[in-house]
């Protein structure tokens, strides 16, 4: 069969209550007759329903939905596969009123596919589609029996109002995409989610496609792990000759199998895919892992390949991971269908990598440090499920306490911020992210631009979700190592117990670069310390209890540290000696940390050249390291941690004095005039003063005369600059400052060159930057920092994610380098915080609000201890570039 026929331009892929997908697409002439065979269809009550009565089922009845132009009418049908080729299982659409605010909006759906939540996401999709066009409210009458219809729109988060008349119910409700409506597509989707993804987790029975009988082959060593994995379902392996492989009977196709399977994993040249992946669907396999390559990782042949495969799956409502992947392996299951060498132990940490060799990687340095996975999950092309996906799935999953991910790109960072924020509360998140993108390396042509790469960006991205980034695959498994086993810090103070002083020096200098400290112990723990240490060891943090120490020095020592109310982790540090082995201070290390009970972290490094003790890799009661500084820097990443789920999740404000709609008008003008250009003086204070952002006041002068009449309007000294769109002025000798009177005005004015902006001279004020960057990844980035003509080389702006929160206004305010000017540097006065943090929400909701403020400069942004102004700004508008994402979840 082939794929169902696409029209690209606003085709979307949904995703339903049971865990099934639908592409919904508009509705082509080709669809005519397939569109009113699903009429006819449908049952009587249904049809009634529908058309508050029976209507005539002619072509006629169809054409109104054929081809929407989206202004008028809009339209989107669903179909999924049969043997025929698709059946049309749903239609909705809209048409537009006389108020051309409004628009009436039907839905139908197959009597077989109902209680599926299509009709909802019909709803959803098409309320999006109608809102580009200016349309702000749907009507619909409904029948008064038709609870159904009533319930979707009941359920789908909008705000409605209705008015029963004649057994007619108008149900009427505004588009925007309010919070409420937010979080319930949220919780549509993740239930939707969690159900389309069990299959893989749970599967009862697997189909490995490709399995050969041959040793070395990726299938058959992929089949062979199955069976050595001790796999609890049943394993089919299908190869053409339908030849056995280890011993169990094989098939030709999945069609001759004659049980259900659940999960297929396919491992055939990428040329035969497609026929395999159809093989299995048609079969009602609804899981699909695709080891091969050849698909968009390969060019423009394999990319279109890989969109086939993706239809072929949306026509059967079914999910995919891959392909060019490495498989799937699953604890619970003891499912491994990977063709690694061998599987990682099972445990309470759930992986996904995009690469498979990185994949690889993890999976050998998890069995060396004894780190035990819940599941691995090589996501490899990502055309259908993503890291989004898995951690809706291992939210809900009791068996995973930690999450790692791998990335190399992200296919929906907003979905993923939100997402990764929510599962960050309850479990923690950990990221490599490899190295920067293409989209980092853009043109600098504004401070915000040169201070903010797609690196500082996916920073302000994982910041605001609560994602740890790891900056190496050694630091991933070190914080692993740490939040699989250990509770995670109350603070930052750490007390350190070593054998060599040298070492514990080493460990204080670590820990201090990580940002812990080493408090002073108290009176209590000094002194029992000393009860129990020779006279000449140190009772002071670290506490060197010298060369002599035992195994039983650490282990009546160990607790009590933990005891000390100044104490939030211990760092417990072994050198060999002839005292004791390190086998038995691991044993002992151990068996103190359980015994202590405490809820504080210990992290151990007994060196040994045999490597981590036994006692110490097996260990729920400490985690095990090589060296202090990995320790250290291990700890500092979770202290970060435990201070965010500390931190109050905050909200975003509402801001008063903004105007939108002149904003908008202002965007329009410059666009339709450029697809790419800087606003000139007026048009920019223009934006900004529809935002309430606080501007110096300031005049455009044509010639020297008016430019001497306005600063005497304005006041001496004054400040002459150019006027030029986009200019930078301090580098092309485009401003001049402080000047005292008429002829030092006119001369500037005459210098610089026609038109200029007049201004009068600030005096005193912090010098700061607050910007705004729209990241063709990340959305758009809002910066603070320090300001002038040394921005960018003092550099440390913040950048944070738009929309703000107050929590993430004043954090970007009050932090860093920025930070230290803000509160009064050296002396300095205090600036005004308050006005500043909401400064930075006025930018950031500029940014959220006009996608086509592409780059906006403040600097310098004046801070007084009882106000702040911008004293001069740059903006540059660019039509923005539409990214468009099938994938509606």
């Amino acid at each position: 069969m082939q794929p169902m026929a696409t029209a690209a331009a606003d085709q979307v892929d949904v995703i339903l209550r049971d865990g099934g997908t639908l592409r919904l697409r508009p509705p082509t002439q080709s669809d005519a007759t397939a569109l009113l065979d699903f009429y006819r269809a449908l049952s009587s009550q249904s049809l009634h329903r529908r058309f508050h009565g029976f209507p005539n089922l002619r072509p006629q009845l169809v054409e109104s939905l054929l081809e929407p132009d989206w202004a008028e009418r809009g339209a989107l049908l669903g179909a999924l596969a049969d043997e025929s080729g698709e059946r049309i299982v749903a239609i909705g659409n809209y048409v537009r009123l006389r108020d051309p605010a409004l628009a009436e909006s039907a839905f139908a759906v197959a009597d077989d596919e109902q209680g599926r939540g299509i009709g909802t996401r019909l709803l959803e999709r098409l309320a999006a589609r109608a809102a580009t066009v200016g349309i702000e409210r749907f009507v619909a009458e409904v029948l008064s029996e038709n609870q159904s219809m009533l319930s979707v729109f009941e359920r789908a988060g909008f705000e409605l109002t209705r008015e029963l008349a004649g057994g007619v119910v108008e149900v009427q409700f505004p588009i925007a995409r309010t919070e409420r409506f937010e979080l319930s597509v949220e919780e549509r989707d993740h239930t939707a989610v969690v159900a389309s993804l069990r299959l893989f987790f749970e599967p009862g029975s697997v189909a490995i496609i490709g399995a050969s009988s041959r040793r070395g082959t990726i299938g058959g060593e992929l089949f062979r792990n199955v069976l050595e994995g001790d796999f609890t379902g049943v394993a089919y392996p299908v190869n053409l000759k339908g030849a056995a492989v280890a011993g169990v009977r094989g098939y030709a196709s999945v069609a001759e199998i004659p049980d259900p399977v659940d999960l297929a994993v396919i491992a055939v040249p990428g040329e035969h895919v497609l026929a395999a992946a159809e093989d299995a669907l048609r079969s009602g396999v609804r899981a699909l892992v695709v080891i091969s390559a050849g698909f968009a990782e390969v060019g423009s042949e394999g990319a279109e390949r890989q969109d086939q495969l993706l239809a072929l799956v949306r026509a059967h409502g079914a999910r995919l991971i891959g392909p060019n992947c490495l498989g799937i392996a699953v604890a619970g299951a003891r499912l491994n269908a990977t063709f690694a060498a061998r599987s990682a132990p099972s445990g309470n940490i759930g992986f996904s990598s995009q690469s498979g060799a990185l994949g690889l990687a993890l999976l050998e340095a998890a069995d060396a440090r004894g780190l035990g996975l819940s599941a691995f999950v090589s996501i490899g092309n990502k055309a259908d499920v993503s890291s989004n996906d898995l951690l809706e799935w291992w939210e809900e999953d009791e068996a995973t306490e930690v999450v790692l991910l791998y990335v190399e790109s992200f296919g929906n960072p907003r979905r993923f911020g939100r997402l990764a924020r929510r599962v960050a509360r309850r479990k923690p998140i950990l990221a490599l992210k490899s190295g920067t993108s293409a989209t980092g390396q853009r043109a600098a042509s504004s401070h915000t631009a040169a201070l903010a790469g797609s690196e500082a960006g996916v920073d302000a991205l994982f910041h605001h979700a609560g994602v740890t980034r790891a900056a190496s695959l050694e630091e991933l498994i070190d914080v692993a190592t740490l939040l699989s086993s250990q509770p995670e810090p109350k603070g930052r103070r750490v007390a350190v117990l070593t054998n060599a002083g040298g070492l514990g020096i080493l460990a204080a200098d670590a820990c201090d670069a990580s940002g812990l400290e080493l408090p002073l112990l108290g009176e209590e723990t000094v002194s029992r310390l000393r009860e129990l240490l020779p006279a000449e060891a140190s009772a002071a943090n670290p506490v060197d209890m010298l060369g002599s120490a035992t195994a039983a020095s650490y282990e009546q020592a160990l607790p009590v540290l933990l005891a000390d109310p100044q104490v939030d982790a211990a760092l417990v540090l072994f050198v060999p000696a002839v005292s004791a082995t390190a086998d038995q201070v691991a044993v002992a290390v151990d068996a103190a940390a359980r015994a202590a009970g405490s809820e504080k972290p210990v992290l151990a490094v007994v060196m040994s050249s045999a490597g981590v003790p036994d006692a110490l890799r097996s260990s729920s009661a400490a985690a095990a390291f090589a060296y202090p500084e990995s320790a250290a820097r291990a700890l500092g990443r979770v202290a970060d941690r435990a201070e965010w789920l500390r931190r109050p999740l905050g909200s975003v404000p509402s801001l008063a004095g903004v105007d939108r709609s002149a904003a908008a008008l202002v965007v329009e003008r410059a666009l339709s005039r450029s697809e790419d250009s800087w606003l000139d003086p007026a048009e920019t204070r223009e934006l900004l003063a529809a935002y309430g952002l606080p501007l110096v006041p300031e005049r455009v002068a044509e010639d020297a005369e008016a430019a001497v009449r306005t600063a005497a309007e304005l006041g001496f000294p004054a400040v002459v600059k150019s006027a030029a769109a986009g200019a930078h002025k301090t580098e092309t000798g485009g401003i001049a400052l402080d000047l005292e009177d008429e002829a030092a005005v006119r001369a500037a004015a005459e210098r610089i060159g026609f038109p200029v902006v007049v201004q009068p001279m600030l005096r005193g004020g912090t010098e700061l930057l607050a910007g705004l960057l729209q990241d063709p990844v990340f959305g758009p980035l809002v910066a603070f920092g320090p300001g002038g003509v040394f921005a960018e080389l003092i550099g440390e702006a913040s950048l944070r994610i738009a929309p703000l929160t107050d929590i993430d206004a004043e954090e970007l305010v009050t932090a860093g380098k920025a930070g230290r000017l803000v509160r009064g540097f050296r002396g300095a006065e205090p600036a005004d915080a308050a006005a500043l943090v909401d400064l930075v929400h006025r930018l950031a909701a500029l940014g959220d609000d006009l996608p086509a403020v592409a780059e906006l400069d403040l600097n310098p942004v004046l801070g007084f201890p009882d106000r702040a102004v911008a004293v001069d700004a740059r903006v540059r508008i660019r039509r923005p570039q539409e990214q468009r994402r099938e994938k509606s979840w």
